[in-house]
């Protein structure tokens, strides 16, 4: 998930009522569960983190998960969906509804340089060049916390009254381009079929104060678009650039074009994000190639103002295209929706939260310009998202690495919190 923290937040003081407003005797079992297993979650986590899979490529991350739901005697586990995702279901000793939890499992290729012990030296190939494979967006959190979970929850199915589906999903990253993957692809081969959840819970690790926990009522998470611009000029000289047409300067003049759309065009109200991430083109010093191309991506939180700035997109690189005597083709690709909870369910579930990990550490924020494939869950059934703090201690908020930093870290006491949190959402949803 790619990510722009801002976190001024509003604490939010929680009404009571709602799920599980008072502690429950499972609350205490959960809690005991979670602190026994914490030493397997955090070796689970450091196994992920050593050995990272990109999108669509998570068949060892797969195989642990798939082997640890079976050897806990879960019900049903289908393995391969969406390529390589798993899907679980653990059904209670007692009758009652379906709920959801959901981990992402793939990294990206970033080459770490965290220097921790079991730092990440995998190499992988990543658009048909050698790259650096890192989870340095927590993904090996999620995956581990969920596991963990699992387990707890497996030890206390006599006493679940309802069934708990595991969704361990790929390529939240989005897929490798020209492949399908991801929340859709999972969405479109029945993971959330046999039986439909009534409800989906997930979270993410961000680099802010340990514990605590970051909600919205409604939109939480940016949509995404992933545009591709090529600009095609014509190759000549570098010594003798009036002869062609230079397609690298005019595609650094649409890089500052499109910065203008934000500032200029768009309201200042309407929150937006366009940002190139990479730029290729040339293949020596000294010729001025036919054609370089960008890639990037764009941010919002309205489907106006998504609309907007795509056509916007078009009109400014294709004309400051045609200005130089170039052209300009821009495309959109891997369309994520804005993610947004149930206000419903976030009044319902907030003191379950609450429980975990206090009153004054669940805070309500602002939505946030990351984008998550959870939208497309969220779209189909009642869903709640939230932000786990997982920033490590004795790191000022100023020098915490973000997501997706060669530098990116977590503090694994947000590990064991996040298991309690997970748990308790869906024991305290189907217990209400």
């Amino acid at each position: 998930m790619n990510m722009r923290w801002g976190f001024a937040a509003t604490i939010v003081v929680l009404a009571l009522g709602g799920a599980s407003a008072g502690a429950e005797p499972y609350h205490d079992a959960i809690d005991q569960a979670a602190a026994a297993l914490d030493a397997k979650v955090i070796a689970w986590r450091r196994d992920i983190h050593q050995n990272p899979e990109l999108s669509n490529r998570e068949f060892r991350t797969g195989e642990l998960v798939a082997a640890h739901l079976r050897e806990l005697g879960f019900d049903d586990v289908r393995t391969g969906v969406a390529h390589t995702g798993v899907v679980g279901l653990l059904e209670g000793g007692k009758l009652g509804p379906v709920v959801a939890l959901r981990a992402d499992m793939d990294a990206l290729p970033v080459t770490e340089e965290t220097g921790l012990p079991f730092a990440s030296t995998v190499r992988a190939t990543y658009k048909g060049q050698e790259v650096g494979v890192m989870h340095a967006c927590g993904h090996d959190a999620h995956t581990a916390i969920l596991m963990g979970v699992a387990e707890l929850l497996a030890g206390m199915r006599a006493e679940i009254p309802g069934t708990v589906k595991f969704i361990f999903q790929p390529a939240e990253e989005s897929p490798p381009p020209g492949e399908e993957g991801g929340a859709r692809m999972m969405i479109a081969e029945g993971a959330l079929e046999n039986p439909t959840p009534e409800a989906i819970f997930a979270l993410h690790v961000i680099p802010a104060d340990l514990n605590k926990v970051y909600y919205a009522r409604d939109t939480l998470l940016a949509s995404l678009d992933r545009f591709t611009i090529t600009v095609r000029g014509r190759q000549t000289h570098g010594a003798f650039p009036e002869r062609g047409v230079d397609p690298i300067v005019v595609a650094s003049q649409i890089v500052m074009g499109l910065q203008t759309i934000r500032s200029r065009q768009i309201g200042t109200n309407d929150p937006a994000v366009i940002s190139v991430g990479q730029i290729e083109g040339g293949e020596r010093f000294n010729i001025i190639p036919d054609e370089v191309t960008m890639v990037g991506t764009v941010r919002t939180l309205d489907e106006d103002v998504r609309a907007n700035i795509r056509e916007r997109m078009k009109v400014t690189a294709e004309n400051i295209a045609a200005a130089a005597g170039a052209t300009a083709e821009v495309v959109f690709d891997i369309p994520y929706s804005v993610t947004r909870n149930d206000p419903e369910l976030v009044d319902e579930m907030l003191p379950s939260y609450a429980r975990v990990v206090g009153t004054e550490a669940v805070i309500q924020r602002p939505p946030v310009m990351g984008a998550e494939d959870f939208s497309f869950f969220a779209q189909k059934v009642s869903g709640m998202y939230v932000l786990l703090g997982s920033r490590p201690a004795g790191v000022p908020a100023a020098e915490a690495a973000y997501n997706h930093s060669p530098f990116f870290d977590i503090d694994e006491a947000a590990l064991q919190t996040g298991v309690r949190l997970m748990a308790s959402a869906a024991l305290d949803y189907l217990h209400r």
